[in-house]
């Protein structure tokens, strides 16, 4: 998994996580990463500055010094954020019924009110979500965690 810090084209900066550079690439020219704040899915990736640890130790004088090890910061906080977000995937799927590629189909069709109103899940190709999208049906794809992977 691959976590990019992303912009949307009102400023919001925010990360999301990704199988690949190809994965995010192909989602964000689908519109399928949208900006949380305003929900915007004008999305490019953003600069990140990467964090490099080395284990040498520089000797001699201190112009030669290497500077402190850095450790990320966010390594606590992200095993709590992927934990939360698998509570969440989970909760969603015990509340809901799997559809599966009828997805698209019963979504509109709950948002039609032409079937009860409930929570569904299942698979939709990217032409599906965005015609969903512009139709103004709100779908959310279920995340997918690096566990799913092994």
């Amino acid at each position: 998994m691959i976590s990019y810090a992303l912009l949307c084209d009102n400023g919001h900066r925010f990360d999301s996580w990704f199988r690949s550079s190809d994965d995010c690439a192909d989602q964000m020219a689908h519109g399928l990463v949208a900006c949380p704040k305003c929900g915007s899915v004008h999305v490019s990736k953003a600069l990140m500055a990467p964090t490099v640890r080395s284990s040498k130790k520089a000797a001699g004088h201190p112009s030669e010094m290497e500077a402190p090890e850095r450790v990320p910061a966010l390594a606590g906080d992200q095993k709590k954020l992927a934990a939360a977000v698998k509570a969440l995937r989970e909760a969603v799927i015990a509340e809901s019924d799997y559809v599966g590629d009828r997805f698209a189909e019963e979504a509109r069709r709950i948002h039609e009110d032409e079937e009860k109103g409930r929570g569904i899940y299942g698979e939709a190709t990217p032409v599906e979500v965005r015609e969903l999208h512009e139709d103004g049906i709100a779908v959310l794809p279920l995340p997918t965690l690096p566990d799913d992977h092994n």
